[in-house]
C-alpha cells in the first residue's frame, strides 16, 4: 500500500514548517506541498492568507464546511487549469517538516469494533460474557489525554506504571512501579471536528458532515499490563495516556465521499511491524458508524470545538488477519508473531518501529509511524 502520491482527488490539509522556520497550513499534491498562505496571497484562494499563516488548521477548520469545500475546489480548479501560481507556492515535501495538523482540545477514543471487543473480552475474561451489557446499546469510550497526541515520527518512550503480577486463577498480586512489558498498538481511524457546537445542544448523526472536517490515521499505543491493573473498576488511564500518534494529513470527507458505504467509509489499513505487514484491518467491519459516535459524544449536550478528535477504537475484522492490535494477533502473547529475521514478538520491544497506512481506493490516508525508545530512569 503506497503511502505517498496524493493526487487531485485527495488534496488533504496539514501543517508544515518551511525552511524559513515559519509554520503554515499546506496541502499535498504528489510529492510536493503547497503553501496555502502563498496561494491566498497570489489570489488563488478567496480566504485571507492570515487564516493559513498558523501552526495548526484550527482557524481554517472553524470557518466551516462551505470554506473547506471552497478551498479544495479552488485548488482543484488551479491544478486543472495548469495555473502557474501553484509553482510559486509549491515545495518538495522532503524540504519541510510536517507538524501535528490540529491543536487538539478534547480527545475521545471509542470502542466501535464488535470483533475487537468480543475477541478481547474472550481473551481477558475467559468463561464470561465477552461483551458488557451496554456495548450493543451505546458506543463505549474513554476520555483520553489531548496533550499526549503527537505527530507521526515522534519517538515513543516506554512508559512506567503500576503493574501487578497475576497469581493463580484470577488472583492479583501487589503492584510495583516498573516499565511496561506488554506494549501494544491499536490501529484506528480518528475524525477531526471542524465546526463547533453550542454547549447543551446535542449534534444529530445527520449533521456529521457539517461538523467533521476529515479523518486521520491514529495509533493508540497501549501498555496492557498497566491498563489491566488500573482498569478495576474505572477505564484506561496511564496505560493509554503516555502517547497517541496521528498522521500529519487530514483527509477531507469530500475526498472520502466516493468511498462511503452504509454510513461509513471503505478504508483499508495496514499494520507494519519492523518492515513486515502483520495485519490488514478494514474499516467497513466496524459496528458503530462515525456519525453515531459523534451523536453519542454530544447526546448529553457536550460542546464540540474545532480541533477536537474522536477515534474509532481498534479497527479489527472477523479474522486474525484483520486484527488491529498485538493482543489479538498474538492471543494475549501466547502465540507470538514470527518475523522474517527469525525473531518473535508477543508485544513491542525497544527499537521496534510500527507503521500504519491506509487508503480509500486511490485516496491515500498517508501513514503514521513510531519507534519504541527505552524507558527513562525514574531516578533522574
Amino acid at each position: 500500500m503506497a503511502a505517498g502520491g496524493f493526487g487531485p482527488a485527495n488534496l488533504p490539509f496539514g501543517v508544515a514548517r518551511r525552511p524559513d522556520r515559519l509554520a503554515v497550513c499546506v496541502t499535498a499534491l504528489g510529492d510536493d506541498v503547497i503553501d496555502l498562505a502563498r496561494l491566498s496571497d497570489a489570489g488563488v484562494l478567496a480566504l485571507p492568507a492570515a487564516v493559513f499563516q498558523r501552526s495548526s488548521l484550527n482557524a481554517f477548520l472553524a470557518c466551516g464546511r462551505a470554506a473547506w469545500e471552497r478551498v479544495r475546489a479552488e485548488i482543484a480548479s488551479a491544478i486543472e487549469a495548469g495555473d502557474e501560481r501553484l509553482a510559486v507556492a509549491s515545495a518538495p515535501r522532503r524540504t519541510v517538516e510536517l507538524l501535528l495538523p490540529v491543536a487538539v482540545g478534547d480527545y475521545v477514543d471509542f470502542s466501535a469494533s464488535l470483533h475487537h471487543a468480543t475477541r478481547m473480552g474472550r481473551l481477558l475474561r475467559p468463561g464470561e460474557e465477552p461483551l458488557p451489557p451496554n456495548w450493543r446499546r451505546q458506543p463505549v469510550a474513554y476520555h483520553g489525554r489531548a496533550g499526549s497526541i503527537v505527530v507521526s515520527g515522534t519517538p515513543i518512550v516506554r512508559p512506567h506504571g503500576q503493574i501487578a503480577d497475576r497469581g493463580g486463577g484470577d488472583a492479583i498480586g501487589e503492584p510495583s512501579v516498573r516499565p511496561t512489558e506488554a506494549l501494544d498498538i491499536e490501529a484506528e481511524v480518528a475524525f477531526v471536528v471542524g465546526a463547533g457546537s453550542r454547549l447543551g445542544r446535542p449534534v444529530k448523526a445527520s449533521a456529521f458532515r457539517d461538523h467533521v472536517a476529515g479523518a486521520l490515521l491514529l495509533n493508540d499505543w497501549s501498555a496492557r499490563d498497566i491498563q489491566a491493573f488500573e482498569q478495576r473498576p474505572l477505564g484506561p488511564f496511564l496505560g493509554k495516556s503516555f502517547a497517541t500518534s496521528v498522521s500529519p494529513w487530514l483527509i477531507t470527507l469530500d475526498a472520502l465521499e466516493a468511498h462511503a458505504v452504509d454510513g461509513t467509509y471503505d478504508l483499508r489499513l495496514e499494520v507494519e511491524l519492523q518492515g513486515t505487514v502483520v495485519s490488514r484491518p478494514t474499516y467497513t467491519s466496524m459496528h458503530w458508524t462515525p456519525a453515531e459516535l459523534l451523536a453519542h459524544m454530544t447526546l448529553n449536550g457536550a460542546a464540540l470545538r474545532p480541533g477536537d478528535v474522536f477515534a474509532s477504537g481498534t479497527v479489527s475484522g472477523p479474522d486474525l488477519g484483520t486484527a488491529g492490535c498485538l493482543t489479538e494477533l498474538t492471543e494475549l502473547g501466547r502465540r507470538p508473531l514470527e518475523l522474517p529475521d527469525g525473531s518473535q514478538r508477543a508485544f513491542l520491544e525497544d527499537g521496534d518501529t510500527v507503521t500504519l497506512r491506509g487508503a480509500a481506493g486511490c485516496v491515500s490516508l498517508g501513514e503514521v509511524t513510531g519507534t519504541i525508545h527505552p524507558a527513562l530512569s525514574l531516578e533522574d
